[in-house]
């Protein structure tokens, strides 16, 4: 199993009080179960030890150019084709008692529900030394996959990247029995505050049943769901195309539909 360096920076004692940290976590994925290429990004989970944000590293990154372009009236949007993420959510974590919100983007609409995982974590006696930190590992089954989890008690902090919590320490490292996720923690640092992506219109708050259904009509039928009327159960935002820009806009939606065959939660 291969192992990413840690910068130094992780032997820097941490300290939760009255200051919020950010963990850097390497994300490499297989979106697409027909294309072994995998996709790497890097995601941030700020924590003040009481609760944490994880998001995509490109979500702050946009979130600041779009404060840019308002600022200076320059509205050029091709800047964030760079900036696309594989990780169009954002989880917010309440570590007190290990409940999150998980919320993203469905078509055109801004979705949310709230979930307490169990983790029934089964801690295993390998250990192993990843950058400056003596972890031990962990497995559990969750989403319909099973985990392997590395987490270190040198940081009292029982959170971890994704969902992923409930160990007695930080997770360090997570990956799927396939290799098709993981996470790898590659920097920590101490940041002012947490950082909270901004959503951009109102979140409709759902349970996590009526979301999955939601996102399937999405993935069956993506140009309908866009163009169906706003808030109306199928999300969109009730706007006209002509017959070109809706032929166009239908291969666009069923090319990215079909390449997201292979999500991190497969039940």
């Amino acid at each position: 199993m291969k192992f990413i360096k840690i910068l130094s920076l992780l032997a820097m004692p941490l300290v939760m009080a009255q200051q919020s940290t950010r963990f850097v976590y390497q994300v490499s994925l297989t979106p697409d179960s027909t294309n072994v290429e995998k996709k790497t990004e890097l995601a941030y989970l700020d924590t003040d030890g009481k609760k944490s944000v994880f998001y995509a590293e490109n979500s702050l990154k946009r979130d600041s150019l779009m404060e840019r372009m308002r600022a200076t009236k320059n509205f050029d949007r091709s800047q964030m084709q760079n900036l696309r993420s594989n990780l169009q959510f954002t989880i917010d974590k309440d570590l007190t008692n290990q409940s999150l919100i998980y919320k993203s983007r469905i078509g055109r609409d801004n979705y949310s529900y709230s979930e307490t995982p169990v983790f029934e974590w089964k801690i295993l006696p390998e250990t192993v030394k990843i950058g400056d930190y003596q972890t031990q590992k962990a497995e559990t089954k969750f989403g319909g996959r099973t985990w392997y989890a590395w987490f270190t008690q040198e940081v009292p902090l029982q959170d971890g990247p994704y969902k992923f919590s409930g160990l007695p320490g930080l997770i360090v490292k997570v990956q799927d029995e396939k290799g098709d996720y993981s996470f790898d923690l590659m920097q920590t640092k101490k940041i002012g505050e947490i950082y909270q992506p901004l959503n951009r219109g109102q979140v409709i708050a759902l349970s996590k049943s009526k979301y999955i259904e939601m996102e399937k009509k999405m993935q069956k039928d993506p140009v309908s769901f866009m163009t169906a009327g706003r808030n109306s159960g199928l999300g969109g935002g009730g706007f006209t195309l002509d017959p070109k820009q809706m032929q166009e806009m239908q291969k666009r939606f069923e090319k990215e539909a079909k390449s997201k065959n292979n999500p991190i939660e497969l039940k």
